[in-house]
């Protein structure tokens, strides 16, 4: 009897440390899936917004052309007067290819600005969310359009920073036409020629207002479309249905309202560091504006001075060269951005709810 009681204890014991190990095995190998899943998620996340930014700017690349080069054309050589003059022009001198010249750089410089963009807003967002909720009595708020202008801001500066070597690049390479003296044979032929000729801090001119200036533009542009969308699933005005989702053409209203203000405000800026990109470029061929007396290049030594100088001598109203154009391919492009973000990442599977 004693050794059958012996060999029955041993059994359970045997048993029971089985029984554990399967249950450490089980934790352990959840423990192993879980960052899995969060890897696979971001890396879906950071896709979506990669395929956003690549379709929106391919979609409306004339135009993004087009408002470059009249933001930086020498106004004693006028080759572009306008949206539709501008885009013939383009057409007559330099063919179909013309229309689309720098997108290949800008799509390589969007694609991952986007990606980062995206998926920097959404992680910002659930901190934002986070300390908001650390104050008393907030346990159980939501996002307001202050938070989200605030999540926005960071996903702007964190991409922007990211990639703006490449914007950088992409600006001079969309100017630069056949009657350059010295041509950029693509993107890293640009980055390598102007880090060699004109120093790494070549590279990030004009960092300082697109930096100042993606925060409202950016900010803006997440904080009034997250914000229409909640509040059209709110209140369901225009007669639309209760509890359905909001269908494609509502949600390219709201990100095209959403590219009109924040375009709006930011857009000197915008220009401002256009111009400073191209600064240091001699070999640009009518490029960067004279001072108004002369066909000399026009040297900025900031930000602050560029602002003066184009005031200066062309007027308030130099803020805003390429606006015209700006504002048709914006509206769109952030439209399609939004849009093609939310389809991409619901074929994904990807959960879109920032605040839970």
């Amino acid at each position: 009897m004693a050794s059958e009681d012996v060999v029955g204890k041993r059994s359970e014991s045997a048993v029971s440390t089985i029984v554990n190990l399967a249950g450490e095995a089980k934790i352990a190998s959840e423990g192993v899936k879980a960052p899995s899943h969060a890897v696979l998620s971001i890396c879906k996340s950071l896709f979506a917004g990669g395929v956003a930014g690549g379709v929106s700017r391919t979609a409306v690349a004339p135009l993004e052309r087009l408002k470059i080069l009249l933001q930086v054309q020498n106004p004693h050589n006028i080759k572009y007067s306008g949206t539709v003059q501008g885009l013939k022009y383009i057409w007559r001198t330099e063919g179909f290819r013309g229309l689309f010249k720098g997108n290949g750089t800008n799509c390589a410089r969007i694609v991952p600005n986007s990606a980062v963009k995206f998926f920097s807003y959404e992680e910002a967002s659930k901190r934002i969310l986070w300390l908001y909720r650390q104050q008393p009595g907030k346990e159980d708020a939501e996002l307001t359009p202050l938070l989200r202008l605030g999540a926005g801001a960071c996903a702007g500066i964190i991409a922007m920073s990211a990639t703006y070597p490449m914007d950088m690049v992409r600006g001079r390479l969309t100017v630069q036409t056949e009657n350059s003296p010295r041509q950029y044979r693509g993107i890293f032929h640009a980055l390598t020629t102007v880090f060699r000729e004109e120093g790494p801090r070549a590279l990030y001119k004009g960092w300082l207002p697109s930096v100042i200036g993606v925060i409202p533009y950016v900010g803006l542009n997440f904080a009034v479309y997250e914000s229409l969308k909640d509040w059209l699933i709110k209140t369901r005005p225009f007669g639309l249905d209760e509890g359905s989702e909001l269908s494609v053409t509502t949600k390219l209203a709201c990100g095209a309202a959403a590219g009109t203000v924040g375009q709006t405000v930011a857009y000197p800026l915008d220009v401002i560091r256009r111009r400073m990109q191209m600064v240091g470029w001699k070999d640009a061929a009518s490029v960067v504006t004279g001072d108004g007396k002369s066909k000399a290049p026009l040297e900025y030594t900031g930000m602050i001075d560029a602002f003066r100088k184009t005031v200066r001598h062309e007027g308030f109203g130099a803020l805003y060269k390429g606006l015209v154009p700006n504002s048709v391919k914006v509206v769109p492009s952030i439209a399609i951005a939004f849009v093609t973000y939310e389809v991409v990442k619901d074929i994904l599977g990807v959960e879109m709810r920032i605040s839970d």
